[in-house]
């Protein structure tokens, strides 16, 4: 599973330390969309750069972090085919993929600690889209971006 990542500096050291860990996983390739030095910058640039990276279908997923993962999420939201959930627990993570096919995540690098983080990761890249009742929700909601 190829897998992008993104963040500003207020969720850049949890970008690393979530993929340090899947590093260490089989069957994960992940590419990282900056930013690289945790310098300042404007969340949404990165937002941008990881969801065109998932709607071009270069990654499968897009993992993105800020200082609480809100600003990006809704920057994320912004791009045609990108459904970006803000996750702060591990059974939202697995309801976002089986109900709602989220293809992209935020994570607040201030707001949550690296275990949690790795298992709300790790939980949301596990679960599985259920399809039937939930398709024809998001078929209703991608008739509401036209």
């Amino acid at each position: 599973m190829k897998i992008g990542f993104g963040s500003d500096h207020g969720g850049y050291d949890l970008k690393l330390k979530v993929m340090e860990a899947l590093s260490k996983e089989e069957g994960y390739e992940l590419f990282d969309y900056g930013s690289f030095e945790g310098e300042r910058v404007d969340y949404p640039d990165y937002a941008k750069k990881t969801a065109d990276a998932v709607v071009n279908k270069e990654v499968d997923l897009g993992i993105l972090f800020c200082g609480t993962g809100i600003g990006i999420s809704i920057a994320a939201n912004k791009v045609k085919g990108i459904r970006c959930a803000l996750l702060s627990d591990c059974f939202s993570a697995q309801m976002a993929k089986e109900h709602n096919n989220a293809n992209m995540i935020a994570l607040g690098g201030r707001v949550l600690g690296e275990e949690l983080a790795i298992k709300i990761v790790k939980s949301f890249l596990n679960a599985e889209f259920q399809g039937e009742r939930h398709q024809k929700r998001l078929d209703k909601i991608s008739k509401m971006e036209e």
